[in-house]
């Protein structure tokens, strides 16, 4: 029998009121102290007056007194009726005096604190910019810069400190993708001069040992694996450095049939059951064909490595306003959300079956989530209940031609 429980303010009754409370942000601490220090002040005043005032009370009523007393004048008794009157008029008036400071105290208080949020709110502006920069920035703009304004002061170096930070980490993420894209580019030589001697050795006249053809053959798989790995890197820093030349309008439809077609062998192998209900036409993107084909491509690709044997892939585009959506949805083993969300950092992937050679090198969703960032677009992976792995992709739909000629389609 499940017990039911409370809502978490009736089992959490501190967390409740923690939450009912205004956060404690520095504006409000300078506020309350601003009004705190003019309240001392003030009390402080006004006991000082105040005692003055009883004091000089005191002392014109005693002076009368004294004369009445030293004089000889016979009409003592209006004077005495005229000193009881002004005594009993001096506490009574002091009192009076009391409860007005009392009051202009408070109003004065509240004024103190109106002014005080105002003079807090006006000097802690530039750290309210310097916070929405510094959101507003990431790795896809480190060039931007707080540029902060104003006086020579504390904030000001705060924020010059802060610019120089993000002039660094632009410079070491440049570095970084210069030196991804440097290294594929250079280490594609040398594999070419061994897949050259490997055709060479094997092209002899004379027969070829067994072994030596047998280890020909796996040095040469193993290269073609490193030469993928290699154009999966360019790809990666390509679509990192938002290098996207020529931009043309596609449909959905046809990178998915034509990506299809590429993995025809790989799913017939398996014997998957493709259902694609995409729309003819229906969806359409702006952006580098190549870079598009290859998003597609590798999130086909991981629904067909990533699968049962007689399983099933479903296949989705649709576009929904400004945006193209792309859905691939396949079955599998049952996975964790907190590892699929991980998937999309490079050489990440799940499970005993993904850590085989011939599950892929654990880029493909990495790459898949550079490019759809660099066509303005995001990635998103949800592991599905009954097993198996959801990928949406969307993208910034485009507006959708008469032919595919038009289109840019190739023919």
């Amino acid at each position: 029998m499940r017990r039911h429980r409370g809502p978490a303010s009736a089992r959490h009754p501190g967390v409740a009121r923690s939450r009912l409370l205004p956060r404690r942000t520095v504006r409000l601490r300078l506020t309350v102290m601003y009004g705190v220090l003019f309240f001392v002040c003030g009390a402080f005043l006004l006991a000082l007056a105040d005692g003055v005032v009883v004091n000089r009370s005191s002392t014109e009523v005693a002076r009368p007194n004294s004369s009445a007393a030293l004089g000889s004048v016979p009409a003592s008794v209006p004077t005495q009726i005229h000193l009881n009157s002004q005594s009993s008029v001096g506490p009574s008036l002091s009192h009076q005096l009391f409860i007005a400071s009392l009051i202009a105290l408070g109003v004065m208080t509240v004024a103190a604190l109106a002014l005080g949020w105002i003079m807090a709110g006006r000097a802690l502006r530039p750290v309210r910019e310097m916070t929405a920069a510094a959101k507003r920035i990431s790795e896809e703009n480190l060039h931007e810069r707080l540029a902060l304004t104003g006086p020579d002061d504390e904030l000001k170096e705060l924020g010059d400190t802060m610019d120089g930070l993000l002039a660094r980490l632009e410079g070491a993420f440049a570095a970084q993708r210069r030196f991804v894209a440097n290294a594929s580019h250079e280490l594609r030589t040398p594999l070419t001069t061994m897949r050259a001697s490997l055709d060479v050795a094997l092209a002899k006249p004379e027969p070829v040992p067994p072994q030596t053809a047998a280890l020909a053959t796996r040095l040469r798989a193993e290269l073609d694996k490193i030469d993928a790995l290699l154009e999966a890197f360019l790809v990666l820093a390509r679509a990192q450095h938002r290098h996207l030349p020529g931009h043309t309008a596609l449909p959905l439809d046809y990178i998915v049939g034509a990506a299809l077609a590429d993995q025809a062998a790989a799913i017939h192998a398996m014997n998957l059951t493709v259902q694609d209900i995409s729309e003819p036409g229906g969806a359409w993107v702006a952006g580098n064909h190549a870079l598009l084909s290859r998003l597609v491509g590798n999130v086909i690709g991981n629904a067909v490595r990533h699968n049962a044997d007689g399983g099933w892939i479903k296949i989705t585009t649709q576009t929904d306003g400004r945006r193209a959506s792309l859905i691939v949805e396949n079955g599998g083993q049952v996975l964790e959300q907190r590892q699929v969300d991980e998937l999309a950092q490079p050489f990440r992937r799940l499970g005993a079956d993904r850590t085989g050679s011939d599950k892929g090198s654990g880029l493909g969703l990495s790459i898949v989530a550079a490019i759809a960032e660099a066509h303005g677009g995001t990635l998103d992976l949800q592991a599905r209940d009954g097993g198996g792995l959801r990928v949406c992709v969307r993208l910034p739909s485009a507006a959708a031609r008469p032919s595919a000629p038009e289109a840019g389609v190739p023919a």
